[in-house]
């Protein structure tokens, strides 16, 4: 290996550490609470070495949110895969994002601190590329196969995923165990509710 690829390796580690850190910071206290002394010193490298790979603390803060919506989106994916009927697809898929999202380490970065930190604007384009693309191309293939009735798909996917989105943040403020699989049973019932019926039009 030559001296520059043993530099780049050693960068790109650097990054990786960073982004471990500030991870594991943000997701405990919150990005308001976490300063950039504390990520460095977590992460064992210079303030220099972070402002090398990032330009700011809101900087690395949106790389550790889309390396959370990657997974997240990869998760959904990998479940709703695993079925080979399209709406067990959409129902699945929908399921693995509730169940993602109510994790505490998921809703405080993807879902809390995500559009306060960001703005409004920036978190739903980054939300619309993660996952609520994939959504639509979903219900745009049971539209086109007569699986749900067909309407404009735009304003149904912004339902949906909002109706998702704000049933993951009420998950993070209850203790209640039982209340995932309520959350979910309604979720197939909201669902099953957009499923052609005979005489649908």
């Amino acid at each position: 290996m030559t001296t520059q690829n043993i530099r780049a390796a050693q960068r790109e580690q650097t990054r990786r550490t960073l982004l471990h850190e500030s991870r594991r910071l943000f997701a405990s206290r919150g990005y308001a609470d976490v300063g950039l002394s504390e990520i460095v010193r977590a992460a064992g490298v210079t303030k220099g070495a972070l402002y090398h790979h990032f330009d700011s603390k809101t900087e690395l803060f949106r790389a550790v949110l889309e390396q959370v919506q990657h997974e997240v989106g990869e998760r959904v994916a990998a479940t709703a895969d695993a079925e080979d009927d399209p709406w067990r697809q959409l129902v699945a898929g929908c399921q693995a994002f509730l169940a993602a999202s109510a994790d505490p380490d998921v809703q405080q970065i993807m879902l809390i601190d995500g559009p306060a930190v960001l703005g409004w604007t920036e978190w739903r384009a980054l939300d619309e590329a993660a996952s609520a693309r994939h959504l639509a191309e979903a219900l745009t293939e049971l539209m086109a196969a007569g699986v749900i009735v067909e309407q404009p798909v735009a304003p149904l996917t912004r339902l949906l995923s909002g109706a998702m989105n704000e049933a993951a943040l009420w998950l993070a403020s209850t203790a209640d165990p039982g209340d995932l699989a309520d959350t979910q049973a309604a979720l197939s019932r909201l669902l099953d509710s957009l499923r052609r019926t005979s005489g649908s039009t």
